[in-house]
């Protein structure tokens, strides 16, 4: 097997906070390797790996980074989904097709300085860039951004739905048009784990069916949930002391992004694995079909300083 040439740790690890213009490098890079637990996933026979995160870590676009490039390296076709707004995913595609020194630039104007809230972090951004020098140098690796609806006759099509039912039937659509424009190996979806539920969301004010739910309906879906040891992510939340409005969205000024503690799925001394169930001496979540493992976990800040209101789909 020819090694791969990028780890993603290393080009987060040369990432300057805050500096879309300095670009992470895959100099002096260890070769990326399959984590444990992903032969029970391919023995399942599912083209589409959905890997539902909590925001703001370094370390699940770095895990998910990873797989991706192992598994080109040994020869698969793979598409990597990232939960950025599909109506940017014409200059997601513009940008993948130049050469490293353009890559940063171009694809940091798409949408990236609307994200402080996880999803446009340092760590997405190293994912990337280490995957974007593999794809220049061979590998077949592609992406798109999927989140949401790309257009008005998108919006229209789902606009019956109740609740977030609109944008996650978007998220599917969108993913499931971008996994048949190629004979994929693997389709690698990164999202919030909300949105990689295989049941409805019932915990919201209206009910809705999450994307990896509607997904599953037309593809072969495995869903994994993030565990981890805990520590902190990039997240938006109300500032201490702000008090929800029953009838009146929050604005600005009731909102802090930052990073925040995470806490705890389990005490296991363990490098990162996936496993299909749950983890040891846990009842499997059947919102899920397994989980994939992190260990501690630190907050990614945003890789481009936000300039708009700040979100959280």
């Amino acid at each position: 097997m020819r090694k791969a040439a990028v780890m993603l740790g290393v080009a987060l690890a040369a990432w300057s906070p805050g500096q879309a213009a300095h670009v992470p490098t895959a100099t002096d890079a260890t070769p990326c390797q399959v984590p444990p637990g992903w032969d029970q996933v391919a023995a399942q026979g599912a083209k589409v790996v959905v890997f539902g995160e909590m925001h703001g870590t370094r370390e699940a676009p770095a895990f998910v980074g990873n797989l991706a490039c192992a598994l080109a390296a040994n020869g698969e076709r793979v598409l990597v989904a990232v939960e950025h707004d599909a109506i940017n995913d014409d200059d997601f595609q513009k940008a993948w097709a130049m050469p490293d020194a353009a890559f940063v630039p171009a694809l940091t104007k798409a949408g990236w300085a609307q994200r402080d809230d996880g999803v446009g972090s340092e760590s997405m951004l190293a994912m990337l860039v280490a995957l974007h020098h593999e794809a220049r140098t061979g590998r077949r690796i592609d992406i798109v951004a999927f989140s949401g609806v790309k257009d008005e006759a998108q919006a229209r099509q789902f606009a019956h739905l109740p609740g977030q039912g609109p944008h996650d039937a978007a998220q599917a659509e969108n993913i499931r048009i971008a996994a048949a424009r190629q004979p994929y190996y693997h389709v690698l979806v990164l999202a919030g784990n909300t949105h990689a539920r295989k049941r409805p969301v019932t915990y919201t004010p209206i009910p809705f069916d999450p994307m990896a739910m509607r997904l599953a309906r037309s593809v072969p879906v495995i869903a994994l949930n993030m565990t981890s040891a805990g520590g902190t992510s990039w997240t938006c939340g109300l500032k201490p002391g702000v008090v929800p409005k029953p009838h009146a969205p929050n604005t600005d000024a009731d909102v802090e992004c930052a990073a925040h503690p995470l806490g705890k799925d389990a005490d296991l001394d363990r490098a990162p694995f996936i496993a299909l169930g749950s983890l040891p001496g846990q009842q499997p979540d059947p919102d899920y079909d397994g989980v994939f493992w992190l260990g501690p976990v630190s907050a990614s800040p945003p890789a481009v300083s936000a300039q708009s209101p700040k979100r959280t789909p």
